[in-house]
């Protein structure tokens, strides 16, 4: 995107066995995309491996990063994780607490702590270690977080609130800023109620609910503003059904 600043685009990971539209989405991405994030079991809806899918964007010759949740896993499926990665050539990773399951239970063997620290403890001979990176929210970071290999901060519909957190902490590793674009009032409806933490400013859901367009321009002047302002070393860009529209907006405004 420029010099010293990324662009991470997340991509919708598949919940059936075919890969078109995630490779429609990295090749719509590719010309403003730095990288790709691929989640993992997105809001608790099972999905095709991240890893896997990881190693599909870099066969389309584009950097994937997998996000990998604590919520699904055990300590054995964990080091499955780390040895298929090492096996396709996936060499970063976001680790999450995932979202709270719908049914069902979470288990307690992992933390996002413990897989850091395991992922570390991993060296396969040959395969350069694997990058490491966590999540946190606009509040303090915790030692063990900036220790980390990089840092994604949720996603917030304020500028100035991200300016002001990150004036708040000394970092010393890359930090990418969330933004995710508003697709729909109902989409902030049901943001809200899952995310109390994220403000959706009112004038913004009255905006797209006038013009969907709106959600994309708001999106697009955001990520333009954290990398004018230098506070950051990138953006996480989360344009869920909008892709599309993000990146010919972006194409034209970089």
């Amino acid at each position: 995107m420029g010099e010293g600043f990324e662009l991470v685009c997340e991509v919708e990971p598949p919940t059936r066995p075919d890969l078109k539209k995630v490779r429609h989405q990295i090749g719509v991405l590719s010309p403003i995309a730095d990288a790709f994030l691929i989640p993992d079991n997105h809001i608790g809806r099972a999905t095709v491996s991240s890893v896997a899918v990881a190693n599909e964007v870099q066969a389309m010759g584009a950097r994937g990063i997998a996000c990998l949740n604590s919520r699904d896993r055990n300590l054995l499926g964990f080091r499955r994780d780390l040895l298929t990665a090492a096996a396709y050539g996936v060499e970063q990773f976001l680790f999450v607490r995932g979202d709270e399951p719908t049914a069902g239970g979470r288990t307690s063997e992992l933390t996002v702590r413990t897989m850091i620290e395991q992922a570390r403890a991993t060296t396969f001979p040959g395969i350069m270690p694997f990058q490491v990176g966590a999540a946190t929210g606009l509040r303090a970071v915790p030692g063990w977080k900036a220790e980390a290999d990089f840092l994604y901060v949720q996603v917030s519909y304020s500028l100035e609130n991200l300016l002001r957190w990150r004036e708040s902490v000394e970092l010393d590793i890359p930090v990418y800023a969330g933004v995710m674009v508003l697709a729909s009032a109902k989409m902030a409806h049901n943001l809200t109620a899952a995310l109390p933490q994220i403000a959706i400013p009112d004038d913004l859901v009255a905006a797209v609910e006038a013009d969907r367009d709106a959600g994309v321009d708001a999106a697009c002047e955001q990520i333009l503003g954290i990398r004018d302002s230098g506070a950051f070393d990138g953006v996480h860009l989360v344009p869920v059904s909008r892709y599309r529209q993000v990146a010919a907006r972006l194409e034209r405004d970089l």
